[in-house]
């Protein structure tokens, strides 16, 4: 059956009964941006700068909005790099205050920049670590360090640690346990888990050798020591070092730490330690100390991480909130908030972004309850509202969902619909049919898919105006989506039902 009959036949089936629909909050009314430039030259070059945009003659002569919007489009084009950027450019844009877009131009594109290089060099720093963690690992166990095995992924890392001769059995048991974990079991085990499993592999071997030679137990216990130490520093040591008497190993560990690692606990530590004059102190900061200053360390630094992409994780909560088209990225962001600083991480990441932002779109008609807007490929691509059920085919359920994302033509308070079946392809209107087609890129078809988001015409959920055709309504018409108005000129213009057809419920996506 075609398309076509499919939904005649539905609609025909339509009873005056129907389950309600979940209510959401409606946005405001847009209001008109006055279309002003209030920065100068030189502050719109220095903003361009930071997302590397071509200050032509041509973009300088932009309104401060649409100047917004350009700087908007270079930091989605750089994904992740700009994601504070992309996202302070949004929250500007659906402000309709001309302060706001000219504060955004002269300072907060700078501040969300400076955010942006903070999340850059913590993310350095934390690959930095990681492959500095998996040196440390490398050395107490006493695997040689290679650039081969630093550039592995965590978890072919740990399969190389658990297949190298030099594992005991401990390491081999802990490595098998973190594999079967996820992620940030593959970190703790390297970080950690691999010199503690280790130590109860040496402790083992020395509870064996007690029996027959106490001494020669107690000299191996110091060397494990030593080189579990010497291993939080980095340092691989030698015959020599390993000889010599606690405080001067402990000076030769300062001697070598590096420049980056000398305002870390474990540097403080054992400047504590050779400071004091008790050898009962050396002992116990090789022996336990050093570890728990590094431990230390290493839950500041994964703090210091957290605490900030929490801090972006609620801006672009707030962001989504104020728009009122997007309560999937809402909810998203407050289920990642409410979790582990690993689920704040991934929800960070530009892809978890971009499904967050998915959405599927009811009319509020009680009538067509169950009903949502889809396309068809096999119409080219021709928009419609069909039943489309939460567990119906993965195909159809894609073709209804999709990605709200501020309007291709950078309106404040519009919005576009990328097509979640066919990205790159967006709801736009021709010749007042509305479907789905790939972006030219060029100034027409980005403003003939932008849709401006009302208070809802029937009364509750939104409203989507035309930016191309203003007056006109994203509309439902026998199961068609036109840009309509209420004028009687097409018959998809007719006046009855007009308000309930063009009036919408952003709704949780049908393919998540």
């Amino acid at each position: 059956m075609t398309r076509g009959i499919v939904t005649a036949t539905a609609l025909a089936a339509v009873t005056a009964v129907a389950a309600p629909v979940v209510a959401v909050a409606a946005p405001s009314d847009a209001v008109a941006l006055a279309s002003g430039i209030a920065t100068t030259d030189a502050q719109r070059v220095d903003a361009a700068a930071v997302v590397r945009l071509d200050p032509s003659p041509e973009v300088l002569l932009l309104s401060d909005h649409d100047f917004i919007h350009a700087l908007w489009q270079k930091a989605r084009d750089a994904g992740e790099a700009l994601d504070a950027v992309r996202t302070a450019a949004e929250d500007a844009m659906v402000s309709s205050a001309a302060e706001d877009h000219a504060r955004f131009v002269t300072t907060g594109v700078h501040e969300a920049y400076a955010i942006d290089k903070q999340r850059e060099k913590d993310r350095a720093d934390a690959d930095r670590a990681g492959r500095l963690a998996k040196s440390q690992a490398l050395i107490a166990v006493g695997i040689p360090n290679s650039p081969d095995l630093l550039a592995l992924s965590d978890d072919n890392f740990i399969r190389a640690v658990m297949k190298h001769t030099a594992a005991g059995p401990e390491v081999r048991a802990a490595a098998a346990s973190a594999l079967a974990g996820d992620s940030a079991a593959w970190q703790e085990f390297i970080t950690n888990g691999v010199r503690e499993a280790h130590r109860r592999d040496v402790a083992n071997e020395l509870k064996e050798l007690e029996e027959s030679n106490r001494e020669e137990a107690e000299r191996r216990r110091e060397l494990a020591a030593r080189t579990n130490a010497a291993a939080l520093f980095r340092v691989t040591p030698s015959e020599a070092m390993l000889g010599l008497s606690d405080d001067n190993f402990i000076r030769e560990l300062l001697r070598m730490t590096t420049a980056d690692a000398q305002g870390t606990e474990l540097h403080a530590a054992a400047q504590r330690a050779v400071l004091s004059p008790a050898p009962a102190d050396w002992k116990q900061f090789i022996h336990t100390g050093a570890e728990q200053a590094y431990k230390l360390d290493d839950e500041a630094r994964r703090k210091k991480i957290a605490d900030a992409n929490r801090r972006l994780a609620l801006k672009s909560q707030a962001a989504a909130e104020k728009t009122g088209v997007n309560p999937q990225l809402v909810a998203a962001a407050k289920k990642a908030l409410a979790g582990t600083d690993a689920d704040v991480a991934l929800f960070l990441k530009e892809e978890s972004q971009y499904q967050a932002k998915r959405q599927s779109l009811q009319p509020v008609n009680s009538k067509l309850a169950g009903w949502y807007i889809r396309q068809s490929s096999v119409d080219g691509g021709e928009g419609f509202v069909t039943p489309v059920s939460p567990k119906g085919k993965p195909a159809d359920r894609a073709d209804a969902t999709w990605v709200v994302t501020p309007a291709l033509a950078g309106q404040p308070g519009c919005y576009s619909f990328e097509s979640v079946r066919k990205r790159g392809h967006y709801l736009m209107e021709k010749e007042f049919r509305v479907r789905a087609a790939a972006d030219d890129g060029s100034t027409k078809f980005r403003k003939s898919a932008s849709w401006c988001a009302r208070k809802g015409l029937a009364g509750s959920g939104v409203s989507f105006e035309s930016l191309s055709l203003p007056g006109r309504w994203l509309r439902q018409y026998t199961g068609d989506l036109y840009a309509a108005d209420k004028s009687g000129k097409n018959r998809f213009d007719a006046a009855k039902d007009f308000a309930q057809d063009a009036t919408w419920k952003v709704s949780f996506p049908l393919a998540p």
